[in-house]
């Protein structure tokens, strides 16, 4: 198959984590791939021995908006054409109830709630021309009940998902179909750090997530799964 018939994904927060497999499985099932990660210099070798006509490597920055933008034009300019967005880029700061710490809160809104939604908004009019465009969320558990106290992540966390569901449905009738990803504890920097309880080897992998992602760009428009729940622990019904 020749580059140009090729699909293109724009996968944010590529650079480590579940970001940076989804894009190691997505090479290899033979994707174009356009990176959004903040310092496009600290590309991991795994990805930066891809081939430059098969890979796009921008700077970007999920709490500027103008970073999305620059991102999204790059992509065109570079590949022509934008067939799936994966967004998954985010943080998590631990905000409980009786914190005060607006700053970290206004900072989680921005990376995890308004900056898919910007990408989003930004990529609709080009995964329209494609006609069998595709949105991969990454969002989180968090986003479909509450846990222990991280009251600011999982408020960004709902909102993403609300988003996600908007998305949806407003891009039903143009083909778009759009996939939360919804996944509990998994084996990363992140929940080293946050979760340090819990040990890592029994957490869900990056591997396990971006298998699922591969799986979904598979699918036809017939088939649409609007959202994947996945976890290393039973969750109540």
């Amino acid at each position: 198959m020749e580059n140009t018939e090729k699909k293109v994904v724009m996968i944010s927060g590529a650079n480590r984590g579940i970001g940076k497999v989804v894009a190691e499985k997505l090479s290899e099932d033979g994707y174009l791939l356009s990176l959004g990660i903040r310092n496009p210099g600290n590309l991991p070798g795994s990805l930066s021995s891809i081939p430059g006509n098969q890979l796009l490597c921008d700077a970007y920055d999920a709490k500027k908006p103008q970073s999305a933008k620059s991102w999204i034009d790059g992509t065109i300019k570079h590949f022509g054409r934008i067939d799936v967005l994966v967004n998954n880029a985010g943080i998590l700061h631990s905000i409980g109830l009786e914190d005060d710490s607006e700053e970290l809160l206004d900072e989680m809104w921005e990376v995890n709630a308004k900056a898919p939604l910007r990408l989003t908004r930004l990529a609709f009019p080009y995964l329209r021309k494609s006609g069998c465009g595709r949105i991969i969320d990454i969002i989180s558990m968090s986003g479909k009940r509450v846990k222990g106290n991280w009251v600011g992540y999982s408020m960004s966390k709902y909102a993403a998902l609300a988003s996600s569901h908007t998305a949806r449905m407003q891009g039903w009738e143009d083909g778009i179909r759009v996939t939360a990803v919804c996944p509990g504890y998994v084996q990363s920097e992140m929940t080293a750090i946050h979760a340090p309880s819990v040990k890592q080897e029994i957490m869900s992998r990056p591997q396990d997530i971006a298998r699922i992602v591969s799986t979904l760009l598979l699918l036809p428009n017939e088939s649409h799964v609007p959202e994947v729940l996945m976890n290393c622990v039973i969750e109540p019904v």
